[in-house]
């Protein structure tokens, strides 16, 4: 199923290089397939997998039962659009199947809002989704402040 503004988000979406982004997508149809402990982990590797290749510098992430959240810088000559695909693609190659929803939200961060902020309300997401009491109990996030 499509969504259907999905082209809208699309709309003025320009990669900036060493612009800070928080990007959220969405699994297919929403299943939870992220409460599996080792699938969650193979998201969280592919992450950190796309600074590896120099495509991103990861500030921070969650992944949550069905949909993550990524704060990452996009480094010099790469473009947001190609990052993405990557992700979904190798992610999907790593559990074997067709995970991701078409599309995806990102923000770029001014330069006004307050990117330590921003990376705590990301990680912060498993409380306020009632799964955890503490940021702590919950295996499948990383900031690099802490």
């Amino acid at each position: 199923m499509q969504i259907k503004h999905q082209k809208d988000l699309r709309k003025g979406r320009i990669s900036i290089p060493e612009q800070i982004y928080h990007i959220t997508t969405t699994t297919l149809n929403r299943q939870p397939i992220f409460n599996d402990f080792l699938t969650a982990r193979k998201i969280a590797i592919t992450l950190k997998q796309s600074d590896t290749l120099g495509f991103t510098k990861t500030l921070a992430f969650v992944v949550m039962p069905d949909h993550i959240h990524w704060l990452m810088q996009l480094n010099e000559n790469v473009k947001l659009p190609r990052v993405l695909k990557n992700i979904k693609s190798q992610s999907a190659k790593a559990i074997g199947g067709n995970v991701w929803q078409a599309g995806y939200y990102d923000h770029a961060i001014r330069k006004d809002e307050d990117v330590v902020n921003i990376a705590r309300y990301i990680v912060a997401n498993p409380i306020r989704a009632g799964l955890v009491t503490k940021v702590g109990d919950y295996s499948h996030w990383d900031a690099m402040w802490l």
